[in-house]
């Protein structure tokens, strides 16, 4: 399967948040993107993220807190 590459904005659009939240998100290093040309994400990484922080408060990235 082909490798999916999405930017700060189509993250942004797909989380339903703000790019400054996305870039907040990378800055941390939590979600891990790469640079080519503009910061880009793989499909997979996404979804990655989305499955180990599921359950978790990713509101301050440098602070992570369980919801339950």
């Amino acid at each position: 399967m082909e490798d999916i590459l999405y930017t700060v904005k189509e993250v942004a659009m797909l989380l339903k948040c703000n790019q400054e939240k996305v870039n907040e998100l990378r800055k941390s290093g939590i979600l891990r993107f790469m640079k080519l040309g503009c910061y880009k994400i793989r499909r997979e990484t996404l979804l990655k993220f989305l499955e180990d922080y599921e359950g978790k408060d990713v509101t301050d990235p440098f602070n992570i807190k369980e919801l339950y």
